[in-house]
């Protein structure tokens, strides 16, 4: 549990973003078109599926990484066009199990996040490097 501390986190403190989209074989096609939705339209690092349960996430997905300076573009874009799919959101600190519990924000229907996998203390990632080549606007 992240508690309210004396002084208040820098935002400095944030490396980057990831975005975790989630689908299931019925919204797996909705999966695939967001995804090509945001490469067209963002400089980010588009990771690879995951359909088996990889790390603390509870059902299959995929993972945009993202610099700190696409989040006021491309978190309310997602919020307008994820359609059926949960997106996780979540800052990059030194926090990882804060990061994606407290400090962490769900567009569409939360789900579990297996907390037991994630470590309190570790790295912060920096940006990956974009492989997206945006032609279309956001």
């Amino acid at each position: 549990m992240v508690e309210i501390g004396s002084e208040p986190h820098r935002l400095g403190a944030i490396a980057s973003f990831h975005a975790h989209i989630y689908y299931d074989p019925d919204s797996r096609a909705e999966a695939e078109q967001l995804r090509r939705w945001i490469g067209e339209r963002f400089v980010v690092a588009l990771g690879r599926w995951h359909d088996a349960l990889v790390g603390p996430h509870e059902r299959a997905m995929y993972q945009v990484a993202f610099a700190v300076e696409v989040f006021p573009t491309l978190v309310p874009w997602l919020m307008l066009n994820h359609g059926r799919l949960s997106v996780l959101v979540h800052p990059n600190t030194t926090q990882p199990l804060a990061d994606h519990t407290a400090h962490a924000l769900w567009i569409g229907q939360p789900l579990g996040i297996r907390s037991a996998k994630l470590p309190e203390i570790g790295e912060a990632e920096l940006p990956l490097t974009p492989n997206s080549t945006p032609s279309l606007p956001a």
